[in-house]
C-alpha cells in the first residue's frame, strides 16, 4: 500500500514521535468518551506504513482532534459511519457513533482546535525582530512592553492545545523571551517593581521551557535590575547564577555575558581586585567564543557592549583614563542602530571626561547624547545618568558659561523627551 506521507508529514510539523502521537491520541479519545483511549505506538506505526488506510471510528475521532482536520487530510477513508450527509447542528453535536457502534459523544466544533507545532511557534516569534530593533533604537517604552505580553498572551493561548514536548518546551522559551522584553522595557523605564515581577515569570517560563540561553537571558535580567535597585548582594547573586549556569558553561561567549556581570556587581559591592579578575575572565572568555549562530537576543553583546561595560566599572572604581579610553573603544564599535548603547556609552565618556578636570570637553561631550537619539523619547535610565552628570557638573564648575548653555539645552531636551 505504501506509507502513509501526508500523515508523516504532519507528524514532523507538529514534532510528534509516533509514541507521542498515540499518547496525544489517548488523550484526545478520553475527552471525547471520558474514558482512557488504548491506542499504542505500533497502532501508530500501522497508520504510518499504510496497513490501516482506514481507521475504526474511534481512531478518526481522534485523530480529527489531535491534528484540527478532517482523516481524509491525513491520507484516511474514513469509516462508512462517519460518511453521511451534515445532521441537523443539535443532533451532531450530541453523539458520534463509532465503527464499532459505541456511542462517543462529539465535541463541540468551537473546542475542536487542531494541535500546535514548530510552524507555530514560528509564527508566533515573528514579531520579535520588531521588537529587538526597537529596543536597539530607542530603548525601553511602554508600547514595547505592551507589544511584548500581547506576543506572550498568543504565546500562552497555544500552550492551552495539543503540543509535543519539543513544541512545548520552545513555546514556554518564546514566552519567557517575550516577558524578559517586557521586564526590561521596564527596567530601562526605570519602573523597577514592574520588571521584578516580570522577571519572576520569566523565570518560570524558562525552567519549564528548560532552554540554557532563555535562563542565562533572566539571569543577566536580574543581574541588571539589581544593579539599577542598587542592591549589590542580589545583583551578586544573579551574576553568580549565571556565571555558573549551563549556557555558560558550554559557550565562552555566555560564559563572558556572566563574568561581566560578576565584575559589575563586585565594584558595586566596593571590591575593585575581584571587579579587575572577572572583567579579565570576561575579556578572555569573549576572545575564546566562536563565531555561530545564537538566540536573537544576544546581538547586543560583543566586544563593543564589553568595553562599554569596562567604563562603567572603571569609572565606578576612580579609573577615570581608562574608562575614557574604553568609552572611546566602545563607541567605535556600537553600531549606529544602536541609539540607546551608543547615548549610554556616550554618557561614561562625557562622566570619565569630567572626573578628569576636563568640565567643558565633557559638556560638548554630553551633549551629543541628544543629537544620537534625534528626539526619540529618553529611556528612564539614560535620565538618571545625565541627571548624575548635571549634578556633578554643577558642583565642579557651576559658573561656567558652558554650563549655563548645557542646563539651557538640557532643559530643552528634556521637556520635549
Amino acid at each position: 500500500m505504501g506509507a502513509n506521507l501526508t500523515l508523516q508529514r504532519r507528524m514532523e510539523q507538529l514534532g510528534l514521535t509516533q509514541d507521542e502521537l498515540a499518547a496525544q491520541l489517548n488523550t484526545a479519545l478520553q475527552e471525547i468518551t471520558g474514558r482512557p483511549g488504548e491506542i499504542s505506538s505500533r497502532t501508530v506505526r500501522n497508520l504510518l506504513n499504510g496497513s490501516s488506510r482506514r481507521p475504526i471510528g474511534r481512531t478518526c475521532a481522534a485523530l480529527q482532534r489531535v491534528f484540527g482536520c478532517p482523516v481524509a487530510e491525513l491520507g484516511f477513508s474514513a469509516p462508512s459511519s462517519m460518511q453521511h450527509p451534515p445532521e441537523d447542528p443539535v443532533r451532531r453535536r450530541n453523539f458520534m457513533l463509532s465503527s464499532t457502534g459505541m456511542a462517543v459523544a462529539a465535541v463541540p466544533r468551537e473546542k475542536q482546535r487542531r494541535s500546535v507545532g514548530m510552524a507555530d511557534v514560528i509564527r508566533a516569534s515573528a514579531g520579535m525582530d520588531d521588537l529587538v530593533k526597537a529596543d536597539d533604537r530607542q530603548g525601553g517604552h511602554r508600547s514595547l512592553a505592551t507589544a511584548a505580553l500581547e506576543g506572550r498572551a498568543e504565546v500562552l493561548e497555544l500552550q492551552q492545545r495539543n503540543a509535543s514536548e519539543r513544541v512545548r518546551r520552545a513555546l514556554y522559551a518564546l514566552a519567557a523571551e517575550y516577558t524578559t522584553i517586557a521586564a526590561w522595557s521596564c527596567i530601562d523605564l526605570r519602573d523597577l517593581d514592574t520588571a521584578q515581577r516580570y522577571l519572576y515569570e520569566s523565570t518560570t517560563f524558562a525552567g519549564l521551557s528548560q532552554d540554557p540561553a532563555t535562563g542565562m537571558r533572566v539571569w543577566i535580567n536580574m543581574a541588571m535590575l539589581a544593579y539599577q535597585r542598587k542592591n549589590g548582594s542580589e545583583q551578586l547573586a544573579a551574576a553568580q547564577a549565571a556565571s555558573a549556569s549551563q549556557a555558560a558553561r558550554r559557550d565562552p561567549f555566555f560564559s563572558s555575558m556572566g563574568r561581566v556581570r560578576l565584575a559589575l556587581a563586585h565594584s558595586s559591592l566596593g571590591d575593585p581586585r575581584a571587579a579587575k579578575r572577572a572583567l579579565g575572565a570576561a575579556q578572555e572568555a569573549l576572545r575564546k567564543a566562536a563565531e555561530v549562530e545564537r538566540p536573537r537576543w544576544t546581538a547586543f553583546y560583543g566586544s563593543a557592549e564589553l568595553n562599554h561595560l569596562a567604563a562603567i566599572i572603571l569609572n565606578d572604581n576612580g579609573r577615570s583614563a581608562e574608562a575614557e579610553s574604553m568609552a572611546h573603544r566602545a563607541l567605535a564599535k556600537i553600531p549606529p542602530e544602536f541609539q540607546r548603547n551608543r547615548a549610554l556609552a556616550t554618557c561614561q565618556l562625557a562622566r570619565a571626561q569630567l572626573w578628569q578636570g576636563e568640565p567643558e570637553q565633557a559638556t560638548i561631550t554630553a551633549a551629543t547624547i541628544f543629537t544620537i537619539m534625534d528626539g526619540a523619547p529618553l529611556p528612564g535610565r539614560l535620565r538618571t545618568l545625565i541627571g548624575d552628570f548635571h549634578r556633578d557638573l554643577f558642583r565642579l564648575a557651576p559658573s561656567t558659561t558652558y554650563a549655563r548653555d548645557w542646563a539651557d539645552r538640557m532643559r530643552d531636551e528634556w521637556s520635549q523627551a
